[in-house]
C-alpha cells in the first residue's frame, strides 16, 4: 500500500510565504512603465453655486441721491430696491442693487434669476445715484448695470423709460450705445463695437440672455435701427 508524502512543516511554512506573495502581486495595480506619463488625476470638483436670492425693500429720496429730484415722473415711494445675487466676471456671486419701479419687481427678478442660472455674468451692480451727480456716463464706464435714474432722452424733451425705473442697461461698457452718425457711448467703449466679440457679458441678438428679457416682453435696445442701445432693456 502507499503512503502518502506529507511535506515537512518548515518547507509547508515557505510555500505559504511565496504563495501569498505571487498572489499580492497579481492583485496589485500594475506600476506604470519607467518613464510612461503619470496616472491621470481625478477631474476637478465644481462647487455649486449658491441659490439665487432676492430681497425688495422700499428706498427713501436720501437713498437715491442724485439720481432723484423734484419734478422726476415718479416718486421714492414708487420705486423700490433690488438686492439680487449675480455671476460676476470672476465666475463668483456678488449681491448688486437695482432700483425699479414697484411694477416691475416682479419682472426684473425672474429676468435675474434666469441670467444667474444660466450664469450670465454681470460685473457689477450699484444704483445710478452711487456716481457722482448720477452721472450716466460714469456708470457706463465703469460697466456697471442700472436701472432707475431721472433723465430725459437726449434731444427729445421726454422722459427716459430709465426715468420712470421701467429700464435697465447691462453691461454697458461693453454692449455700448451708437447713434446714427456712429457716436458712441460710453467713451472707452471703442473696442466693443466690434459686435463680432465674444467677451463674457457681450449680447447678441438670440442669446439666452437676451431672451431672458424679450421671451417676458422687454424690448431690446439692440433690434432699434437707429440708435442702437445694445445695452438698454425696457418694459413701459
Amino acid at each position: 500500500m502507499r503512503t502518502r508524502h506529507h511535506p515537512h512543516p518548515a518547507r509547508r511554512a515557505c510555500l505559504a510565504v511565496a504563495l501569498a506573495a505571487v498572489l499580492a502581486q497579481c492583485s496589485s495595480p500594475a506600476s506604470p512603465p519607467a518613464g510612461g506619463p503619470p496616472p491621470a488625476s481625478p477631474p476637478p470638483t465644481v462647487p455649486a453655486r449658491s441659490p439665487f436670492t432676492a430681497e425688495v425693500v422700499p428706498v427713501t429720496a436720501a437713498e437715491l441721491g442724485p439720481s432723484w429730484r423734484p419734478g422726476c415722473p415718479v416718486g421714492p415711494a414708487e420705486l423700490r430696491r433690488v438686492r439680487l445675487t449675480h455671476v460676476g466676471m470672476d465666475g463668483a456671486t456678488h449681491v448688486g442693487e437695482l432700483d425699479v419701479h414697484q411694477d416691475r419687481v416682479r419682472q426684473v427678478v425672474d429676468v435675474f434669476g434666469q441670467l444667474y442660472a444660466i450664469g450670465y455674468p454681470v460685473e457689477r451692480m450699484r444704483p445710478a445715484g452711487t456716481y457722482p451727480g448720477a452721472e450716466d456716463e460714469l456708470s457706463m464706464r465703469d460697466n456697471n448695470t442700472s436701472a432707475f435714474s431721472c433723465r430725459d432722452i437726449p434731444g427729445s424733451g421726454r422722459w427716459s423709460q430709465h426715468a420712470l425705473g421701467r429700464a435697465v442697461d447691462v453691461n454697458p461698457l461693453i454692449n455700448p450705445y451708437v447713434d446714427d452718425t456712429g457716436a458712441f457711448q460710453p467713451a472707452n467703449a471703442a473696442p466693443y463695437l466690434d459686435r463680432a466679440r465674444r467677451d463674457p457679458g457681450v449680447l447678441h441678438d438670440g442669446d439666452p440672455a437676451v431672451r431672458a428679457f424679450t421671451d417676458r416682453g422687454w424690448t431690446w435696445g439692440g433690434h432699434w435701427t437707429t440708435p442702437i442701445d445694445y445695452q438698454h432693456f425696457e418694459m413701459p
